[in-house]
């Protein structure tokens, strides 16, 4: 009965908590359009359920190789990355960043770890800049929603802009920048566990604690992706109803690279996770965003997610950070030119 009856200020934040939430939104839209525009209810319900159910293919997939690959333990081989020479280091780190199946909860420890085994920064800002782009379950949702076309250009964006950030850093520790861009550890001595210990289990259905795992997984991430998608296609459908496509198209279509720098300053205050994007993207397009200014809007905005941006301003100092929304942007704004380019020819 306590609970109930409990009036002070934490309770009022739970409960903003609980309305704050993804599910309320998805369910308060639609019933916002019922009260204030009930002629439309039902354009915004078919547009919203036919593209979900276009995606539900994907979802599958993604759902089952994410839990696959978490009770296999196969992240563990992302690490052997971060092992060698320098120059491998950096295409090996984003190689793997597009295809590390890491949620925004493991990226920090991971990362962590690396540095304090004494992982390079050069590689290590590679898996950084091209990690928060693409995964597995990303690329199908993004192929789901704008094409393979869109999807296959993200992931080869997301191996660039890796590239890109590696070897720059590269060259700026060479000119003598960046010389101890760690932050101080808090919490006293203590190792880190190492990323590289543990072997994948491939047949990982034959141990009880990893079956546990992966049916642990399974319904997290099925959950997860449901939820945002369900609220992703919901504002597809009012902005392809309720935005005009003369404003979208005066903003952010057409040629050049100013479409595409805009899109890109846009997407990196605009915090959209790599779920919420694909769909929101594809309204958009519809009303005359360009293929270009959409690729950048979409990079700009997974490097600037905040997830990404915690596990890099946790670690290091603020130079470094900075450096990484520097690389991040224009490897954005580059991205749309090629991708814009490309899609023209």
């Amino acid at each position: 009965m306590s609970d109930i009856v409990q009036t002070g200020p934490g309770s009022r934040f739970a409960w903003k908590d609980r309305l704050l939430t993804p599910w309320a939104f998805t369910l308060a839209a639609p019933l916002l359009v019922a009260v204030l525009d009930p002629g439309r209810i039902g354009e915004v319900l078919s547009i919203a359920t036919g593209a979900f159910a276009g995606t539900l293919p994907y979802i599958a997939v993604a759902v089952l190789l994410i839990a696959g690959i978490k009770a296999s333990g196969a992240e563990s081989l992302v690490a052997k990355a971060f092992q060698g020479r320098e120059n491998r280091m950096i295409v090996l780190a984003a190689l793997f960043g597009g295809l590390a199946p890491f949620c925004s909860c493991q990226v920090i420890p991971f990362i962590a770890g690396l540095l304090a085994v004494g992982a390079p920064l050069p590689a290590v800002m590679a898996f950084w800049l091209s990690s928060p782009l693409i995964d597995p379950p990303t690329l199908l949702i993004t192929a789901g929603a704008l094409g393979w076309d869109f999807a296959i250009g993200k992931a080869i964006a997301a191996v660039g802009l890796g590239l890109f950030g590696g070897f720059a850093m590269r060259a700026a520790i060479a000119g003598g920048r960046f010389a101890d861009p760690l932050k101080p550890r808090s919490g006293g001595g203590g190792c880190r566990k190492s990323p590289f210990s543990g072997t994948p289990v491939w047949r990982f259905w034959r141990e009880d604690e990893r079956m546990d795992m992966f049916r642990g997984e399974l319904g997290t991430n099925a959950l997860f992706l449901v939820k945002w998608l369900a609220l992703a296609y919901v504002l597809e459908a009012l902005l392809i109803l309720y935005v005009p496509a003369s404003m979208v198209a005066g903003l952010v279509g057409g040629e050049g690279l100013v479409p595409i720098g805009i899109a890109a300053l846009v997407g990196m205050p605009a915090y959209l996770n790599s779920y919420v994007a694909p769909p929101l993207l594809a309204g958009l397009t519809e009303q005359g965003m360009s293929a270009g200014a959409a690729m950048a809007f979409m990079v700009a905005g997974a490097v600037s997610s905040v997830p990404a941006m915690a596990a890099v301003w946790s670690l290091v100092k603020r130079e470094v950070f900075a450096a990484y929304l520097g690389l991040g942007v224009a490897g954005a704004i580059l991205s749309g030119v090629l991708f814009q380019l490309i899609a023209r020819g």
